[in-house]
């Protein structure tokens, strides 16, 4: 029995039918035909200064001109570490104009993890920008891995001219000193004039490498092709009840290199013909004053976003009255948030769904009429689940039991690069259809509302990112004095969930909770930091000698 229910036409509360199809095509070909429709139409806000769809188009194209000047061709992969920036929109389409793989790093990322994953994807250019912070940690990639080239995109040429002029002027320090050469090239060189030779880039090509935890172990890129992410874009767009998409203007203050973003501002945008008003990082007065500014009309976040704007003293002179919804995903919405942002600010929050496998969404909350607080809403359009046996995921859960939920639908990725051995674990076959295995164990009632009751992985959700406790284990345990590691979510009530180090020490050895945790925490991503260090005599194993985090978590929390 699948649960994708077809539930009667009555039951299901989004705009379109349940099993409505959307036609896939390439990212640069959902570009072209909105630039077509009004090429003047704004694109991005960006702290004062307004970019038209024509304007990124061209740039995009520029960048896909400079990419094949330096030998880049169809599969290669080029590398975005950015914050929300201008030129992260010009880069993404363009790279795919000429054919290569979009790579998305957190900006957040040490050296180490940078790294890594571009070893692991082969990624040969890398964007950045010219923040001492960013161009620091590439740089430092770029002298020690397989990558050829560092592209270095300036921040004050992206702002209105009077703000980049008092940065170049007034904040010297706050730019950093690029070593421009042969391998660092700025982003004016790589946009010269003229236009890119023709590739041929279809649906069927892959578009992005996206890494995530997927079940266990480092991170894996999972594979998006141009049909799955250009359909989940319009399976979004598809939820949207209040008429033309054209004058909506989303809050931009999701990252744009995490999956949620990509498919819900940036590419949903794309293919509507919206604007986006977005933020370099999220500050909250900054995005406040931005949502008044740019009348902002919908806002994709996470809890911690609702939660922060809640409690900022501005929030009760700033005028919302032009956000229609605002879209919750990432972690779980805590039901006080939800009820106290809704009482407050008058704007409706709906809670929604998704993972990287998936290109970001699976299901939603509907913006108008029936919704239900504490479940996920239901699917997207043309999108089927399964509730999985939690012990036997080749069969479907008892009817009526919670299970694990997986997901077949146009918008799952192809699979893990470099990773097939990891298909067996991460896809299921049903009734002849490949089901998407999410971790996530999950409830349906009669309606096809979904409601996430438990969760299979041990990922962390910290304020919307995922922590993947191994990587941490990883890192903390290179310090001498430290012998065993586990590490562990615990809830925290800004984030969510914050990570957690216990440790056991090696013999003789001597060190304090405090040290480790310092220590620890200068050698990682700051979403990965945790609150603190516990120094044990010993830590839970299984009966075969396997640390056992899930009797850890069972005993502290």
């Amino acid at each position: 029995m699948t649960v994708s229910i077809a539930p009667a036409r009555t039951d299901y509360h989004h705009p379109v039918p349940l099993d409505t199809q959307f036609a896939p095509a390439s990212l640069p070909a959902l570009l072209e035909r909105t630039v077509a429709m009004n090429p003047q139409a704004p694109f991005l806000h960006f702290l004062g200064r307004t970019y038209s769809y024509a304007q990124i188009h061209k740039e995009a194209k520029a960048f896909a001109l400079g990419l094949q000047a330096i030998g880049i061709t169809k599969g290669d992969r080029v590398g975005l570490f950015l914050p929300n920036v201008p030129i992260y929109a010009a880069a993404y389409y363009g790279a795919m104009m000429a054919g290569a793989v979009v790579v998305n790093f957190s900006p957040l990322y040490s050296v180490e993890e940078l790294s890594w994953q571009v070893g692991d994807s082969g990624t040969r250019v890398l964007v950045t920008l010219d923040v001492p912070e960013l161009y620091k940690t590439a740089a430092k990639v770029l002298e020690g891995s397989a990558l050829e080239t560092l592209v270095v995109g300036s921040l004050a040429d992206q702002l209105p001219w009077y703000k980049g002029l008092a940065l170049q002027l007034l904040k010297r320090k706050q730019i950093a000193d690029v070593a421009f050469g042969p391998t660092i090239k700025s982003w004016a060189e790589m946009i010269p004039a003229g236009q890119p030779a023709p590739v041929d880039v279809g649906p069927q090509d892959l578009a992005l490498l996206q890494y995530t935890g997927g079940t266990t172990g480092r991170p894996k890129g999972a594979m998006l092709g141009h049909d799955q992410l250009s359909v989940n874009a319009q399976q979004v767009a598809a939820l949207n009840p209040f008429g033309n998409p054209t004058g909506e203007c989303f809050m931009g203050a999701l990252p744009f290199f995490h999956v949620f973003a990509n498919t819900a501002l940036l590419n949903h945008a794309m293919v509507t013909g919206a604007s986006i008003a977005m933020v370099p990082r999220f500050e909250t007065r900054q995005v406040l004053e931005t949502i008044q500014r740019y009348r902002c009309t919908g806002f994709p976040g996470v809890p911690t976003m609702f939660q922060a704007m809640l409690d900022h003293p501005d929030l009760a002179k700033t005028d919302l009255s032009s956000l229609k919804v605002c879209i919750s995903g990432g972690a779980p919405m805590p039901g006080p948030v939800h009820e106290k942002f809704e009482a407050v600010t008058g704007v409706r929050i709906c809670e929604g769904y998704g993972l990287t496998e998936s290109s970001g969404v699976v299901s939603a909350n509907p913006y108008d009429g029936t919704r239900k607080r504490g479940t996920i809403g239901q699917l997207v359009p043309g999108t089927e689940v399964v509730l999985l046996d939690k012990e036997d995921a080749t069969k479907l859960a008892p009817a009526g039991e919670p299970g694990e939920l997986a997901v077949h639908g146009p918008q799952v990725m192809r699979g893990y690069w470099n990773r097939p051995e990891t298909d067996a674990d991460t896809f299921v076959e049903i009734a002849g259809k490949r089901y998407l295995r999410t971790g996530d164990v999950a409830r349906v009632d009669a309606e096809g509302f979904l409601e996430i009751v438990d969760r299979i992985k041990d990922m962390i959700a910290v304020g919307g990112f995922k922590v993947f406790p191994s990587v941490v284990e990883d890192v903390i345990l290179e310090h001498p004095a430290v012998k065993e590691a586990l590490v562990i979510g615990v809830p925290e009530e800004y984030r969510g969930e914050v990570p957690r180090a216990y440790v056991t020490l090696n013999e003789g050895a001597s060190a304090t909770g405090e040290e480790l945790a310092s220590w620890l925490n200068a050698r990682i991503g700051k979403h990965e930091r945790v609150d603190q260090v516990v120094v044990r005599e010993s830590l839970p194993k299984t009966m075969i000698g396997k640390l056992d985090r899930k009797t850890l978590r069972a005993e502290v929390l």
